[in-house]
Formats: structure tokens, C-alpha cells, sequence
């Protein structure tokens, strides 16, 4: 008998170890993905903050260095900076209501091929020369448009930052089953919109470090160089697999 005590006593011992093991291992798991979803979300806040802020900091510009801008021109750029400041001040708001991890609050709603025209809406109101070519065919998955998303958005921030007065033209093609295609290609910035002196907002200096990283775990592929003409191009191939359960991702 007592040997049978003693053996009970060990495998009781050793399954409070088991159980202990695996709520330390369990705790760790969840702080793992805590920490990755906190990443994402910092990703998320840096993409769409820096996006807005460029525009506004663009407007401001355009007003401190041209003297000859007329009443209603001058009314339009401070409605947009307004505008602008106040759309950054929610976003930001959405962002740290779910860093607060507040279970009752939603999160906000990821970006996809459907708000590009907005995006570039939104861009051309702030002041950007913005024109839209889409030929797409299909329904993207959340990540591959939530991606393209991103793509455009580094590109108008960047022309906002670095080619003021310059057209841009965005294009966004492709067929579910193939890859999806973006291209971003902004002209020659213009002497005549702003000045070399012009005040532009910080630089992260993870704009496109953050975004080849995005479209790599996309399994897509990135492009970004000057062109012949003195402008810049930023390009991204993303496969678009045609499986109901992409959709779902």
C-alpha cells in the first residue's frame, strides 16, 4: 500500500508539472501573438498616419512658399489641411483604442481594392496631380488588396514628400488566377508648386523596408527606381491565387 501512495504521489506531482508547463507555454504563446499583433497595428498606424500627414505638410508648403495664389485657392489648400489634420486625429484615435485592446471596441476596417478610388480621391483633393488606370478582373483576397492598398498609398505619400507639383499616375491591373499588378510613376517634381527649401515632414525611413517586407510575405515581388525622364517609378507584382478560400484569408 504504501508503495502505491508513493507511486500516486509521483504521477500526481508530475501532472501538476505537465499542467503548469503547459500554462506557462500557453502564456508565452499568447504574449507572442500579442507582440505580433501589436507590430502589425504600429505597421498599420505608420502607413496611414504618414500617408495623411505628407499631404497635409504638401498644403502647408504650397501656402508658405507661393504668394500669388488666389482667395479661393487659398480657401481650398486650408480647408484641406483641416480636413486633413482632423481625418488623422481619428485615424490615430482608432488606432490606440485598439492598442488599448479594448474587447468592445471594433477594430478599424482594413483597406482593399474597392477604396483605392478613394484613396486617390482623397490625394487629388489634398493637391496631388493623381490620375487612376484600373483593369482588374476578379475579387481580390483581403491581403493581396490590403497590400495593393499600401503600395499606392507608399507611392502618393512619397511623391507628396519628394516630387512636389508632379503628376502621378497609378495603374492596377490583373486577373484572379494570375498576379496582380501596381505601378506607381510620378513625373519630375515642378519648380514652380514648391521650392527645394520647402519644409518636408519626417521620414520614418521604413517606408519601403516596411513595405518589401509586407509584399514578401505576400510572396510578391518589388520595384522601385528613377526613371530616364528624372522621375520615379515604385512597382509590385502580387500572385492572386483563384481559390474561394483566399478569399477568406
Amino acid at each position: 500500500m504504501g508503495v502505491a501512495i508513493g507511486a500516486r504521489r509521483v504521477e500526481v506531482r508530475s501532472l501538476r508539472e505537465r499542467a503548469e508547463s503547459s500554462e506557462r507555454e500557453q502564456a508565452a504563446r499568447a504574449a507572442q501573438a500579442r507582440a505580433l499583433e501589436r507590430n502589425r497595428i504600429a505597421r498599420e498606424m505608420r502607413d496611414v498616419l504618414a500617408h495623411r500627414i505628407s499631404l497635409v505638410a504638401m498644403q502647408a508648403g504650397v501656402l508658405d512658399h507661393r504668394g500669388n495664389l488666389t482667395t479661393e485657392e487659398n480657401r481650398t489648400l486650408i480647408r484641406g489641411i483641416a480636413d486633413g489634420s482632423h481625418q488623422a486625429l481619428g485615424e490615430l484615435r482608432d488606432v490606440l483604442g485598439v492598442l488599448r485592446a479594448d474587447p468592445g471596441r471594433p477594430e478599424p476596417p482594413h483597406p482593399s481594392l474597392d477604396r483605392i478610388p478613394d484613396l486617390v480621391a482623397d490625394a487629388r483633393t489634398s493637391g496631388l496631380d493623381v490620375t487612376l488606370t484600373t483593369t482588374v478582373t476578379g475579387e481580390a483576397s483581403d491581403v493581396v488588396g490590403r497590400t495593393c492598398y499600401r503600395v499606392i498609398q507608399e507611392g502618393l505619400t512619397n511623391a507628396a514628400k519628394h516630387a512636389p507639383g508632379a503628376h502621378v499616375h497609378v495603374t492596377v491591373e490583373g486577373t484572379a488566377g494570375d498576379e496582380l499588378q501596381v505601378s506607381v510613376h510620378s513625373s519630375p517634381a515642378t519648380k514652380t508648386t514648391a521650392t527645394t527649401t520647402t519644409a518636408q515632414p519626417p521620414a520614418s525611413g521604413f517606408g519601403l523596408l516596411g513595405l518589401g517586407e509586407r509584399i514578401t510575405l505576400a510572396g510578391g515581388r518589388l520595384g522601385h527606381h528613377p526613371t530616364p525622364d528624372g522621375g520615379y517609378v515604385l512597382t509590385a507584382h502580387l500572385p492572386w491565387p483563384n481559390h474561394d478560400h483566399e478569399k477568406r484569408s
